[in-house]
């Protein structure tokens, strides 16, 4: 059954909530998770330094709303959470528009939408609308409302570990701190949560770290913490915008060639369409934390299009009728691709490595095609020195049909080996 209905059911009802890097939406998200996943919920106390940043103070909001001399409020927070700029500090007062346009932000090339602002390491207030509703406004003084506090408290995150054989991990991250933006942020939520569901019951050679964290913040808050268990990190995707119609997009971790980046190359490769594989570079979501050259993991991005390639990103366009099931479940199908290969590569050895073994009294002969010859790739290259990961890619052929081809010719008694040792 397709994973798309249960993510996107899932995305349906985080929607509504006015999230942000830390206060109630935060936890309210979370708690939502926890009902479908053994999430663990940590806060971290503001003030707390980790590395060169410091946890900010915790902001809520309750209310917000320009009104108009008629007393007409003409932003209502209660209509879109988009409406106010996030991390708002508080304000009551009385002003001409004049004053207040200094605080507006729309998009004039987009006049319905309202785009999504924030000001989270400075202290200032703001409300985003409409470029259309903004040319609607007339002369005159406003009253203005944020009902929010901006005080001591703490940043909140989930975490999930799903136990392997080892525990040599991996990663699986996704950001949970923007509010009702469906594709940049509830798209990789969504997914996560389903995919652990998933994995919890499978049998697994590698554990599995889920991080629900705040963008930024929460990446580093948690490597700052958690030094120690980052080491054990051998592969990790940033799941982010993965429920739009574009083409699959992976981005290659700061090492360029690990294993995670060759498997996802694979994948977007064997893909109908083909989707894209991007360098590396120092700027988009937490990956660029966890591949900063102090920990330099192993730890990709994947989504469709990415961000601020399509007009929709940090809009009130990016809503639930930007997604589909469809696109979250082809998504889904490449994400569990990628970390079956990250499962199941191995190396092998020949145990009849002069000449060609005869296939055809063994049953494994078949007419000419792409079996034949996975058939002969992974005996010609299974020498101890080329995984199955090495022989797709020299071959041109599925990951899938190599795999299937070694275990044809292992249970032939052709062939010894497995997926490597890791360590324990």
């Amino acid at each position: 059954m397709s994973a798309g209905p249960d993510i996107l059911r899932l995305m349906t009802d985080l929607f509504p909530i006015c999230r942000s890097i830390t206060g109630a939406g935060a936890r309210e998200t979370l708690g939502i998770l926890k009902r479908h996943i053994p999430l663990e919920v940590h806060e971290v106390p503001s003030g707390t330094r980790v590395f060169d940043w410091t946890v900010p103070k915790e902001w809520n909001i309750r209310d917000a709303y320009v009104r108009d001399s008629r007393g007409e409020k003409v932003i209502d927070f209660r209509r879109s959470n988009l409406h106010v700029v996030s991390y708002s500090v508080p304000v009551r007062k009385k002003m001409p528009l004049a004053e207040l346009r200094s605080h507006l932000h729309t998009l004039p090339d987009r006049p319905d939408w309202i785009p999504y602002r924030t000001s989270y390491y400075r202290e200032d207030w703001g409300f985003c609308l409409s470029h259309k509703d903004l040319l609607s406004l007339e002369d005159g003084d406003y009253e203005v409302v944020i009902d929010s506090t901006l005080e001591d408290g703490s940043l909140t995150y989930g975490e999930l570990v799903l136990g392997g054989r080892t525990k040599d991990e991996i990663l699986i991250s996704a950001h949970a701190c923007h509010p009702s933006l469906a594709n940049d942020n509830l798209s990789g939520v969504g997914l996560a949560t389903i995919l652990a569901k998933s994995l919890a019951g499978a049998p697994r050679a590698f554990s599995y770290r889920f991080l629900f964290i705040p963008g930024t913040i929460g990446a580093i808050t948690w490597l700052a913490l958690n030094e120690e268990k980052a080491r054990n990190i051998k592969a990790g995707l940033v799941l982010t915008g993965l429920g739009d119609p574009g083409l699959l997009t992976y981005k290659r971790s700061r090492r360029g060639n690990a294993a995670v980046d060759r498997a996802a190359a694979h994948v977007l490769g064997h893909a109908s369409p083909a989707g894209r594989v991007l360098d590396f570079s120092p700027y988009g979501y937490d990956e660029r934390q966890f591949c900063s050259p102090g920990f330099d993991l192993p730890v990709g991005r994947i989504s469709r299009t990415p961000f601020g390639e399509y007009p929709e990103y940090h809009t009130s366009g990016d809503n639930m009728d930007f997604v589909s099931a469809a696109s979250l479940a082809g998504s889904f199908a490449a994400i569990l691709e990628i970390l079956d290969i990250l499962e199941q590569d191995g190396t092998y050895v020949n145990l009849n490595p002069k000449c060609e073994p005869q296939l055809g009294r063994r049953g494994l002969y078949a007419s000419p095609g792409a079996e034949e010859m996975a058939l002969l790739w992974v005996l010609n290259l299974s020498d101890g020195g080329h995984s199955l990961l090495d022989i797709a890619e020299k071959s041109g052929l599925g990951f899938e049909s190599i795999k299937r081809a070694a275990d044809r010719l292992a249970g032939a008694k052709l062939l010894a080996g497995q997926a490597p040792e890791r360590s324990s």
